[in-house]
């Protein structure tokens, strides 16, 4: 029960910028009273309960510092963007019977209703503030699954690489950088890619990179790529619209063509669970995903028409595991 209260406290810390501040410097009760406008009497309960969480600790004259585990959130811009989003998980589940009984309709699944209509691309052409409020949010928030598929899979046989549902191109920009032999495609609707251009250019690597806009449910997907990659895409949809998106990038393969697949998955029965409390009711709010097992989404890979799928080991699974998958030789 004490569960929410935690949530709550860390919450509050990242909206008042108190990781932010004491990673600067320790400060005193006082002196965080003033900076975060709070009470010294009330913030010091909310301080006290960061300090018993590890969030913060106690050093020299009274004073507040970084706790073991509030060093991560001062570090990491995308562990604090996530934890103010998942405020509208919490709203939604106030109630949980309500939530269970209609969880399509709550905040989070508000929060990016381009990609749930019928015509996704004219909406996100539509609705450009949402769609940059959670393009933004989804690049702030990948250092860590870029981390992992770098860390594990080898680019260097590939010539060609094209990312579907790219968002803001974060991932394709860590890859160019590493792997300067490889072209680079970036697939997404056209509101989405103009932000990845802009990131791009920021960079100063949009001469790299083709951009190819579409919805991977209703248009073609280019072909050119030996690689395809599709990083945190299937957990956000309906098995029936994953079948859809990955006879899509089957098609665009060329013969011995391979998919990387990357994301949180389920564990299998039998298995110690990582996260999977929280991500089975997080792809609920959010409207039409599922988190899926890595046999799952094999047996839906092949489905699609893939020849072979492999599991590709990776250091942290509870950020994404990652799957390849790869068309055949004599298609």
């Amino acid at each position: 029960m004490s569960g929410f209260v935690h949530s709550q406290v860390l919450l509050a810390c990242v909206k008042l910028n108190i990781f932010t501040i004491v990673k600067q410097s320790p400060a005193t009760l006082e002196e965080l009273s003033s900076r975060c406008r709070v009470p010294a009497p009330v913030l010091q309960r909310l301080l006290l309960s960061a300090v018993a969480l590890r969030l913060l600790e106690h050093r020299g004259s009274q004073r507040f510092g970084l706790g073991a585990l509030g060093a991560p959130l001062a570090a990491h811009e995308g562990i604090r963007a996530m934890v103010e989003h998942n405020n509208l998980l919490y709203q939604d589940m106030a109630e949980p019977l309500e939530f269970l009984r209609d969880a399509w309709r709550g905040d989070m699944a508000s929060y990016w209703t381009y990609a749930h209509s019928e015509a996704p691309a004219q909406d996100s052409k539509r609705d450009a503030a949402q769609v940059g409020r959670y393009s933004a949010l989804m690049a702030a928030s990948q250092n860590f699954v870029i981390e992992e598929i770098l860390g594990a899979y080898s680019f260097h046989k590939h010539h060609c690489m094209m990312d579907v549902g790219c968002g803001m191109g974060r991932f394709v920009a860590a890859v160019a950088q590493r792997e300067q032999h490889l072209t680079c495609k970036l697939f997404d609707l056209p509101a989405v890619l103009d932000l990845a251009q802009k990131s791009h250019t920021a960079l100063g690597i949009d001469s790299r990179m083709h951009y190819c806009p579409g919805s991977f449910f209703d248009d073609p997907i280019p072909h050119g790529a030996d690689l395809i990659t599709l990083v945190r895409v299937a957990h956000d949809h309906s098995d029936a619209a994953v079948i859809k998106i990955l006879k899509n990038i089957h098609s665009a393969l060329p013969a011995g063509g391979a998919l990387l697949l990357a994301e949180p998955m389920a564990q299998e029965p039998g298995d110690k669970p990582l996260a999977d409390a929280y991500f089975h009711l997080y792809l609920l709010a959010m409207g039409s995903g599922r988190f899926r097992t890595p046999s799952e989404l094999s047996a839906m890979l092949t489905e699609s028409g893939f020849a072979s799928v492999e599991q590709v080991p990776n250091a942290m699974p509870i950020h994404t595991r990652i799957l390849l998958a790869r068309k055949s030789t004599a298609a």
